[in-house]
């Protein structure tokens, strides 16, 4: 997300003769992609936190907007509003970390922010109702298909996957990309475990292909509910892949689940939507945006297992044509375009003149 920030803010920056840079707080100087950003635009600081909130800080003297990227920068907001007053200070909001109950230097920063950019509906609807922010402040501003993805022109399965997995050109093929945390199980994965169970009598040939980087203990937990599930020959879990194989994988793919409760928006459900892979997500968080509002992929009860397993089945029940992924494929990236994200940003920074 912030890449795809930092390189409308650099084209916005270019077209209206501002100034602008990044700086990161984790990032090395040499973590730059610089397709996005070139380099006299960004500074790393290399998880140097002090260094990087002290200069920022003193930085911020001269800036007409400062943008940060997470409420947990809350305090340096605090700090800018007090020394610079007319610097307009915005936060993007994304998700669980604004939903529930915050610091008080969280809280006092809300009750400063000019501008507060959440990436769904339900996340502004969250920081209005929780925190009793002023809707005026409040704008929504989308994730969109990051603009460097190699889109795909054809939508012809890997084989070098299949001969990977062991997938034979038959097999209906559920997909989930997520983090696999112990500390955030509100992802859903493991229902859709629970449900392969009964979803293999109709359909032999499924196979589950669970991918993202897992701690151990999330790990051990998800290898015994395989087992207590019965679905050892169904479930393939990847771990980690590598960026240069995502898109391979949501074409290996028929059908894309996370029946999430969590997600501030999903930008991993575009990212398959961008791939014609039809999805599947939960109605409790910002996802219903991803599928606009149901238009590009259906959502259900997260923890209602029937309600999961008679979507995913008429989902594989239905025969998924070259057009209709071409379908899913255009509404996604009309919809959710840097150019689209570039209006959105500009006009808010507009307001400022």
């Amino acid at each position: 997300m912030t890449r795809t920030l930092a390189h409308s803010l650099f084209k916005i920056a270019e077209k209206n003769s501002w100034s602008f840079k990044l700086v990161s707080a984790y990032d090395a100087q040499t973590d730059l992609i610089t397709q996005y950003l070139p380099e006299s635009n960004f500074k790393g600081y290399q998880n140097n936190k002090i260094k990087f909130l002290i200069e920022s800080f003193f930085s911020s003297t001269k800036q007409d907007v400062v943008i940060l990227s997470h409420i947990n920068l809350a305090l340096l907001g605090v700090l800018i509003k007090i020394i610079n007053p007319r610097c307009k200070v915005w936060l993007i909001a994304h998700g669980i970390e604004i939903w529930g109950p915050i610091s008080y230097i969280k809280k006092k920063f809300l009750t400063k922010c000019d501008k507060i950019l959440c990436v769904s509906n339900f996340t502004m609807q969250k920081v209005i109702s929780e925190h009793s922010v002023d809707a005026k402040v409040c704008t929504v501003l989308n994730n969109v298909v990051d603009s460097f993805i190699q889109i795909p022109q054809n939508f012809d399965k890997p084989k070098y996957l299949q001969n990977r997995y062991n997938i034979q050109g038959n097999h209906p093929i559920i997909f989930t990309l997520s983090r696999l945390s112990s500390l955030e199980l509100y992802k859903g994965h493991d229902n859709v475990i629970r449900v392969l169970k009964n979803l293999k009598n109709k359909f032999p040939e499924i196979k589950y292909v669970l991918a993202g980087k897992y701690d151990e203990i999330e790990k051990v937990r998800i290898d015994e509910l395989i087992e207590e599930s019965g679905v050892e020959n169904e479930v393939i879990l990847t771990g980690f892949i590598n960026e240069n194989e995502l898109i391979d994988h949501f074409l290996l793919a028929d059908l894309f689940v996370l029946p999430s409760k969590g997600e501030g928006f999903g930008i991993v459900f575009i990212e398959a939507l961008a791939c014609g892979l039809p999805v599947i997500c939960g109605n409790e968080d910002g996802s219903i945006d991803a599928i606009c509002n149901g238009e590009l992929g259906t959502a259900v009860s997260p923890d209602n297992l029937s309600e999961l397993e008679i979507a995913i089945s008429k989902s594989l029940d239905t025969v998924i044509t070259e057009n209709y992924r071409q379908y899913l494929q255009n509404k996604c990236l009309n919809k959710f375009n840097e150019d689209n994200y570039m209006v959105t940003l500009e006009n808010a920074i507009d307001y400022l003149s």
